[in-house]
């Protein structure tokens, strides 16, 4: 590692957050305004993420009044505050230009969906459905594993038509 790497790795931020395309974020940037500094909250989607080390920087998008307002902030810059990612959008493209011509609500991305469980489950709150022969064998297999269901102390249920009460 030469001098000019041991430089760069002191200055390389590590409390940042994983960034990633599509991403919705809230950066926090400090501003100077005359003597005054204070800090700046910007909210919109993450364009594009270029440069890597301490060159990173990504470009965030948001409508302000009806128009497309884009920032390019470097991450690793001391005028950052904080990155904080609000949700995680779910893209095919790795720079987001096409949301450009997009106004509304067709300039909003679906959310990515959390990954899957370890052992094929799926994850909490996700929303598939199983289907075709595998998925018989499988309920069957769940259905099989399942406790038996018993009456408590003998009694009849109220559910049967020819119990009385």
């Amino acid at each position: 590692m030469n001098v000019l790497d041991e430089i760069v790795a002191d200055q390389l931020r590590t409390d940042l957050p994983e960034l990633a395309a599509g991403d919705t974020v809230r950066v926090s940037a400090k501003v100077v305004e005359g003597n005054r500094e204070r800090i700046q909250v910007f909210e919109g989607v993450v364009m594009r993420l270029r440069g890597g080390g301490i060159t990173r920087s990504i470009t965030v998008r948001r409508i302000a009044s009806g128009v497309g307002v884009e920032r390019t902030f470097k991450v690793n810059s001391p005028r950052i505050e904080r990155i904080e990612v609000i949700r995680h959008g779910q893209v095919r493209r790795a720079q987001l230009y096409f949301l450009r011509k997009r106004v509304g609500k067709a300039a909003t991305l679906r959310e990515r969906r959390p990954k899957a469980q370890a052992g094929g489950a799926p994850a909490a709150g996700s929303k598939t459905k199983a289907r075709g022969s595998k998925a018989k064998t499988t309920a069957a297999k769940a259905e099989a594993s399942a406790p038996p269901v018993e009456a408590s102390g003998g009694q009849a249920s109220r559910a049967t038509p020819d119990s009385k009460a």
